[in-house]
């Protein structure tokens, strides 16, 4: 079921020819929307964004895209100078927001089609401003002409490694720190999180905080290095820039359980990615249950770890399944 938030385009949208479970007309506070649907399942979200209050303020996008699960949203855009510059287009990609178009065919064309940041990456321009440069092209943003490319990381001999909680608070900060110091002592690397300041807490200067519209600059500063490992947590656009990405379950009852209760088709998503059952103690047996009914591969079972100890070997079994050489401590 979808629900659909509506003001300047209600008529528009009343012809969608969707199941609608919840709908709302008006024009409303961005905390109101956000209050409303936080914690309310639905398929999909149609908004239009002259529903949202000062919806030109990056500000008021930025905590939706926070908020709320920008995976299940349809933004109609407005067709105004404000909504088409390429700059605020720019700005929508960098929160994650990647299926926004300007009329009906667009709407139906993303509900069954929705975007990934591949299909949204002409838009973004990761050195942007909020301008009011008119973009040319006024049809549905779904194959539209690009208005300028974005400064794509350039990687050469660097291996980017995104790090992923599926299941909350799975530790995946903790994997990241962990990795990139047993890492450290083979190879180049660092560590990056995107839109948390996690990283603080190790008191290590070397960790790096950023958010999601730098984070594509501060991979190209760093490309001199042979790994980049980033904790991506809900960056789509982050995501969009690892080579690899590590899905971290924590295979306890009860985060299974709220995983599934919020999002019943969550793991559903995950077949053939890296999973990894992460501070896990599941027995082989256990694990294979686990897969029978997740209907997923599990690429990694590992046991909690000490984040203070020297030496890891479970650690560093995971890492030399990812292609890394064994540490010299372990040989």
């Amino acid at each position: 079921m979808n629900v659909i938030v509506s003001n300047k385009n209600q008529l528009l949208l009343e012809n969608l020819g969707i199941d609608i479970i919840k709908e709302m007309n008006g024009e409303f506070e961005v905390d109101e929307i956000i209050a409303t649907f936080q914690n309310f399942f639905y398929q999909r979200m149609i908004l239009d964004i002259t529903a949202i209050k000062n919806y030109t303020d990056m500000v008021n996008l930025q905590k939706l895209s926070i908020s709320l699960d920008m995976q299940k949203l349809i933004l109609l855009l407005d067709g105004t100078e404000e909504t088409s510059n390429p700059n605020f287009l720019s700005n929508l990609v960098s929160m994650g927001i990647y299926n926004f178009t300007k009329n009906m065919e667009g709407i139906q064309y993303l509900y069954n089609t929705p975007n990934t940041y591949r299909d949204v990456a002409q838009f973004h321009r990761l050195d942007a401003t909020f301008g009011n440069a008119a973009m040319a092209n006024s049809q549905p943003i779904v194959a539209a002409p690009v208005v300028e490319v974005a400064p794509q990381p350039e990687f050469y001999g660097t291996r980017v490694i995104g790090v992923k909680n599926v299941t909350k608070q799975s530790g995946a900060s903790s994997l990241v720190y962990m990795m990139k110091n047993e890492l450290s002592k083979n190879y180049s690397a660092v560590a990056i999180e995107v839109d948390k300041t996690d990283f603080t807490y190790f008191k290590d200067k070397s960790l790096i905080s950023t958010i999601t519209s730098e984070v594509g600059s501060v991979i190209n500063k760093h490309k001199d290095k042979n790994v980049i490992i980033i904790d991506i947590n809900n960056s789509l656009v982050a995501e969009g820039f690892c080579q690899d990405v590590l899905y971290l379950i924590e295979p306890s009852i009860i985060k299974l359980q709220k995983l599934m209760t919020l999002n019943a088709t969550a793991l559903q998503g995950l077949k053939d990615k890296k999973i990894i059952l992460n501070q896990s103690l599941l027995s082989s047996s256990e694990i294979a249950n686990f897969e029978y009914e997740a209907r997923v591969k599990v690429f990694y079972n590992l046991a909690p770890l000490n984040e203070r100890d020297k030496k890891l070997p479970e650690l560093n079994k995971l890492l030399v399944k990812l292609g890394f050489s064994k540490q010299q401590s372990e040989i």
